[in-house]
């Protein structure tokens, strides 16, 4: 469609002198002149958000070679970065499509000229489901999956969808959500689930489609007791597979089946594994993992909690300034709340320099301990001093990219570790 416009042309967007943590030589540059200078981390204010391009092409080639070994489509989430640069990466490294969690964000991949795509999520509005028609009638190749947990939102959708100035031309296709007591959306149990299936099947402007889940809310561990939780949800979610499967029109294509986010996908391979066997010479179904983070991993709660954390590296890294060191313990960085990730895991300091990206000198037995919306406490361990003066920058290892992101517009991206050369600008759009 030619109104969308490429994954990459970000290139000739101009900065601005309001864009967070760039040089102030950038103002008034486009992308391309700025690259075009060689830039160097060091250049690029504190607070900071910085990027690894070699780790981000390795992770985006392992995870998805580890998805093409078990016969798993990967849809990645692409609400944790927003940023089509990044799809785009994935996408080229073999990814059928994106996954995202709001109708915002679906039109934002959909300017961008991603053509197929997993709402994980309700689609309930007049407004967005007339839009959503829309596109599909304007765009054969499209392909849309929306979740619904309720006979009550599929009512919902059909009364939208009835309000719009035109009928769609084709049906939108619509995933039955599994739950689980105590977890997040989706229907309470296998009967409520079916009779769900049954109503969407019935309907003339929705396609049953498959069947859909989140694993991710059962635990926050590896204990036993949630892995055992895990397992058990996603063994529900391919019975309810094999309760709708008669519902499905045959010619409509193969049903989607989905769960994974990046703490338990080797638990999802693990259990869809039979299915995706049986499945082999058929082809009724597409299995689908949408795991998001894994592409850029972390130092904190995905380092601790992913099956796969020795194939994949951290590749963001944040950057913050001693302004303040007023006890030998303890010293206040510039970078907080409205800069870098903290709610699951707070940063970690990994060494110190004199700039961003600079080598790194030990910072012995120290953590940081709180953070506010502009500032980081530092603490020496045991009572002992910290060696940063004045202006010297922390590196810190970050935990859980879904909250890194959104705090940005533009983010350096240089070229590997050990290396101060930014070669790209990522552009985010949250």
């Amino acid at each position: 469609m030619s109104r969308l416009t490429p994954l990459s042309e970000t290139t000739d967007l101009r900065l601005e002198a309001g864009d967070k943590g760039l040089p102030a030589r950038a103002a008034g540059l486009t992308v391309r002149e700025f690259l075009a200078t060689a830039p160097r981390l060091a250049e690029f204010w504190t607070p900071l958000l910085a990027l690894d391009r070699a780790a981000l092409e390795h992770n985006a080639a392992t995870i998805q070679r580890w998805c093409d070994e078990r016969g798993l489509e990967l849809m990645p989430h692409g609400k944790t970065t927003m940023a089509p640069a990044l799809w785009r990466l994935q996408l080229d490294a073999g990814a059928n499509g994106l996954t995202l969690a709001t109708p915002g964000q679906v039109r934002t991949a959909r300017a961008f000229g991603v053509r197929s795509l997993m709402l994980a999520n309700a689609l309930v509005a007049p407004d967005t489901l007339a839009w959503i028609a829309a596109e599909q009638d304007d765009d054969a190749h499209f392909e849309f999956w929306s979740w619904a947990d309720s006979i009550e939102t599929v009512e919902t959708m059909e009364r939208g969808l009835a309000a719009a100035s035109v009928a769609p031309a084709r049906p939108l296709a619509v995933l039955v959500e599994l739950g689980a007591g105590g977890g997040r959306t989706g229907a309470r149990g296998l009967d409520e689930a079916i009779d769900i299936a049954r109503r969407i099947a019935d309907s003339p402007v929705l396609r049953l489609a498959g069947v859909a889940g989140y694993e991710g809310s059962l635990g926050h561990d590896r204990s036993s007791v949630a892995v055992a939780a895990v397992r058990d949800y996603l063994a529900d979610l391919l019975e309810l597979h094999d309760a709708v499967r008669d519902l499905a029109d045959p010619a409509d294509g193969p049903l989607v089946v989905t769960a994974g986010g990046s703490a338990y996908l080797d638990l999802v391979a693990d259990v869809f594994a039979p299915g995706i066997e049986a499945d082999h010479d058929v082809h009724t179904t597409r299995w689908v993992l949408r795991s998001g983070a894994s592409l850029v991993h972390d130092d904190g709660f995905y380092r601790g909690i992913s099956p796969i954390d020795a194939e994949l590296v951290a590749a963001m890294r944040g950057h913050a300034r001693v302004v303040s060191h007023p006890e030998p313990g303890l010293a206040l960085l510039d970078g907080g709340k409205r800069d870098l990730p903290y709610d699951e895991g707070l940063p970690m300091p990994l060494g110190v320099a004199g700039a961003p990206g600079a080598d790194l000198r030990p910072l012995g037995e120290a953590s940081v301990t709180a953070v506010n919306d502009q500032h980081a406490y530092l603490r020496a361990e045991a009572g002992g001093t910290l060696p940063v003066a004045i202006g010297d920058v922390v590196a810190l290892g970050l935990s859980h990219p879904c909250t890194a992101f959104d705090k940005w517009r533009w983010i350096p991206v240089v070229e590997h570790s050990g290396s101060d050369l930014v070669v790209d600008l990522v552009r985010t759009y949250f």
